[in-house]
C-alpha cells in the first residue's frame, strides 16, 4: 500500500525559480592616476663627525653604572676581585688604565703589562686610599 504524502511535499522544487537577488550593474571607476612617489634622500657623509669627540653611552657617564663610576677612578692603583665559574676568586691589582662597555684595564705593578679584563665578572673593586703603589707602576 502506498501512501501519499500530505500537501504533496514531494513535488515542491527545492530551489525557489526567482532569484532572492537581483544582478546589479557594473559601473566601471575611472583610474584614479597614482601619486608619484617622492626620491629619497640620503644624508650625505663628510667622513668625520661634525664633533670632536663621538658621545659615549650613558652607562659610561652615569656614576650609577659600574663603568661609569670606574671611569671616575682612571690613574688610580685599585684591587679588584674577579669570579671565576661559580666558585673561584681571583684578584688583579694596578693601575686603572682604562674602562670600556665591557673590559677594564689595569698596568700591573710588578712588570708594568697592560692588562684586559672582563667587567661583568667583577664582584669587588678596592681604591686604595694610599696611592703609593700607584707611583711603582709608573716607574
Amino acid at each position: 500500500m502506498i501512501r501519499k504524502t500530505p500537501n504533496d511535499y514531494d513535488e515542491m522544487p527545492m530551489c525557489p525559480k526567482t532569484p532572492m537577488f537581483f544582478p546589479r550593474k557594473m559601473i566601471p571607476v575611472p583610474p584614479t592616476p597614482a601619486p608619484m612617489p617622492t626620491p629619497m634622500t640620503l644624508p650625505r657623509s663628510t667622513g668625520s663627525a661634525d664633533f670632536e669627540f663621538e658621545p659615549a653611552p650613558p652607562i659610561q657617564k652615569d656614576i650609577n653604572y659600574t663603568q661609569g663610576y670606574l671611569k671616575t677612578k682612571i690613574g688610580k692603583y685599585v684591587k679588584i676581585d674577579f669570579l671565576i665559574g661559580s666558585n673561584m676568586y681571583v684578584d688583579k691589582e694596578g693601575i686603572l688604565e682604562e674602562v670600556g662597555i665591557s673590559y677594564v684595564v689595569l698596568r700591573e705593578a710588578g712588570t708594568g703589562n697592560e692588562l684586559m679584563c672582563d667587567i661583568y665578572s667583577i664582584k669587588f673593586v678596592t681604591i686604595f686610599r694610599d696611592q703609593a703603589k700607584a707611583a711603582i707602576c709608573m716607574d
